[in-house]
C-alpha cells in the first residue's frame, strides 16, 4: 500500500515525453517555497495497493513513470514494490523526485532497495534562493539529474543527458 495524494496522466513536466506520475503523500522535509505542501503529510493521502496504480499505469501503453510527491522515499517499501512491477509488466522509464541526496539514499537499505529500480533520479531539497524557472525537470539549481543505473554501476553520480531541449 501506498499513500497517493493524486496520479496524474500524460503530463509532460515531470520528464521527457508523456509520463504517468504518482504522487506520493508524506515528506519529512518541508522545503520553504515548495510547490506541494499539501502533500507533507502522509496522512493526506489515500491509501491505494499497487495493483491499483498499476491499472492506471498499464491503461497507456505509450507514458512513462514518474514518482513525485510528497517524496516517494519517504514510502519506500511501497515504491520498490511498484517500480519493480512497472519494469516487469512495461518495462517503462521511471524518474523519481526526492528531497535527499543520492549520497544520503545510499546510506539507507530501504531508500538504496528503491533506487535499484529507477532510471533517473532527481535529487536534492528544493532550495527557494536557487530557484530558477529556466531549470529542466528540476526547480532549483542545487537539484541533480542523476543517471542511476550508470552511477550504481560506476560508484559516483553519473549525471543524466537529455537530448530533451
Amino acid at each position: 500500500m501506498i499513500s497517493v495524494i493524486k496520479i496524474v496522466e500524460d503530463t509532460t513536466v515531470d520528464g521527457p515525453g508523456f509520463r504517468t506520475t504518482v504522487y506520493a503523500a508524506g515528506c519529512p522535509n518541508a522545503c520553504p517555497g515548495c510547490h506541494n505542501p499539501q502533500s507533507w503529510k502522509k496522512s493526506a493521502g489515500t491509501m491505494m495497493p499497487v495493483d491499483e496504480i498499476m491499472k492506471v499505469i498499464r491503461a497507456d501503453e505509450f507514458a512513462d513513470v514518474t514518482f513525485s510527491g510528497g517524496d516517494p522515499m519517504f514510502q519506500p517499501e511501497g515504491f520498490t514494490k511498484l517500480a519493480r512491477q512497472i519494469k516487469k509488466e512495461t518495462g517503462k522509464n521511471i524518474w523519481c523526485y526526492t528531497g535527499y541526496t543520492y549520497e544520503q539514499l545510499l546510506k539507507n537499505d530501504r531508500q538504496k532497495e528503491l533506487l535499484q529500480w529507477i532510471d533517473v533520479l532527481v535529487d536534492g531539497p528544493f532550495i527557494e534562493s536557487q530557484k530558477d524557472e529556466d531549470l529542466l525537470f528540476r526547480g532549483s539549481r542545487n537539484q541533480r539529474l542523476i543517471d542511476v543505473p550508470r552511477s550504481l554501476h560506476n560508484g559516483h553520480v553519473e549525471l543524466y543527458h537529455s537530448t530533451v531541449v
